[in-house]
């Protein structure tokens, strides 16, 4: 009976400070988890990774898996994706069975960008309304930027950085969140049909070698309640 009042005692002053844990953390300014709440979905093996990559190349040629890092690369001289396309060059990552239409969704993962790759996409949520893409996280001069309009982390090359991405379908909501610290909330950019992708996508000024790596990649969802 002590043991049993005991552990009821412990638990109801552990509690309510457990729940209020995760606020302290933001207050403080400490790095926060933002995949409680969710599950981890799996990813088996690498035939969940679709590359896409310059048409008229093999996918050795713009992209490798050694060690558990995804390494992906391009030029900016490459052609696009397929024949004809009007879009630039990329190498890059679509994450195969997890397309989402609804409910919260999140990505996880590890990013590199090596010195002298800028001017590039390396993560998006891809589809939208009227856009191509509800997010997309670019590279300019060695920061990681908001499409090429807010700075959300400056020196981010030649180190791994954690990525999580939060997107919540039904509230039409983003977070970012750059080594448990929340970078950005920004808006949904509407659309019916969304996924993942991350590798490196030529935009504006790129550089003419672009390079990202990726290791721990995850997507997780929300418990539906």
């Amino acid at each position: 009976m002590r043991a049993q009042s005991y552990i009821s005692t412990l638990a109801s002053l552990l509690l309510p400070r457990l729940f209020f844990l995760p606020i302290l953390q933001i207050a403080i300014g400490w790095p926060v988890d933002p995949t409680r709440g969710f599950t981890n979905l799996p990813l088996v093996n690498l035939t969940d990774y679709h590359i896409q990559k310059p048409y008229d190349l093999p996918v050795g040629d713009r992209y490798s898996f050694k060690n558990g890092v995804h390494r992906l690369w391009v030029y900016s001289t490459d052609n696009p994706l397929s024949k004809g396309s009007p879009t630039k060059p990329r190498s890059e990552i679509i994450i195969n069975g997890y397309n989402y239409s609804s409910g919260v969704w999140q990505f996880e993962g590890h990013g590199y960008v090596p010195c002298g790759t800028s001017g590039v996409c390396v993560m998006q949520v891809f589809g939208a309304s009227p856009h191509n893409t509800t997010l997309m996280l670019r590279v300019y001069n060695g920061s990681l930027y908001y499409y090429n309009e807010s700075l959300l982390v400056p020196n981010i090359y030649d180190r791994w950085f954690k990525l999580n991405v939060i997107h919540d379908v039904n509230a039409s909501r983003l977070n970012v969140y750059v080594d448990g610290d929340l970078k950005l909330e920004a808006p949904g950019r509407g659309g019916t049909f969304h996924y993942f992708k991350c590798g490196v996508y030529a935009q504006d000024n790129e550089s003419f070698y672009m390079e990202s790596r990726w290791k721990g990649i995850k997507v997780l969802k929300k418990c539906d309640i």
